[in-house]
């Protein structure tokens, strides 16, 4: 990682903490992922030489540029958000990174942009958004999910009471492989196994 982004995510990490230690309101925290998330994705991304990475809930795009930086020049991110007020901060930090060239932003409810998406669409998803919709979700995420390819959901161990109905769903399913990693805040971590 270059120092220029390591400084960035450094300043986001101190910005993200004390932000949301001052506000009440859950819609205008940032509720970042923890550092160690964030290097645990880029192994996971870097072992799977994923090149085609979806992210649900971009906040102010701190998992994003872990996300960016990981995937390299030949990949790319697309991160989908519908607070405007994050939107519009992820995209001023993505241009400070230099990263933005391989990050498509998506204005959309993450549902309704997931059913828009290709079959086998992406070979990397990072799921970090309303707990309560990723069992109605888990159809369109089989889809669009490559074979042989992960998906991880984070604050699996944080709020694992809002994701007992999605984590039956995907025990229930056949072809999927899933370990709990007890780093950052829980990152359920699942594989598409191949045909």
């Amino acid at each position: 990682m270059e120092h220029g982004l390591a400084e960035l995510l450094h300043e986001l990490e101190e910005f993200g903490t004390s932000h949301d230690a001052a506000t009440d309101d859950r819609s205008r925290k940032m509720l970042n992922i923890t550092h160690d998330t964030g290097a645990f994705l880029a192994l996971l991304i870097k072992a799977t030489k994923a090149r085609n990475l979806l992210e649900i809930g971009t906040s102010n795009g701190y998992s994003t540029l872990w996300l960016a930086d990981a995937v390299g020049k030949s990949g790319s991110v697309t991160t989908v958000e519908q607070a405007p007020h994050k939107r519009e901060m992820a995209e001023r930090n993505f241009q400070r990174s230099g990263l933005s060239p391989r990050i498509h932003q998506i204005e959309d409810e993450a549902g309704s942009f997931l059913s828009t998406c290709d079959t086998g669409a992406y070979d990397f998803i990072f799921l970090d958004s309303d707990r309560g919709q990723y069992a109605d979700w888990w159809p369109s995420l089989q889809r669009i999910l490559a074979d042989g390819h992960l998906l991880v959901v984070d604050n699996a161990v944080s709020h694992a009471h809002q994701m007992e109905d999605f984590n039956r769903l995907v025990a229930a399913s056949d072809g999927y492989l899933s370990s709990l990693s007890p780093i950052g805040k829980g990152e359920l971590v699942i594989l598409k196994e191949g045909a």
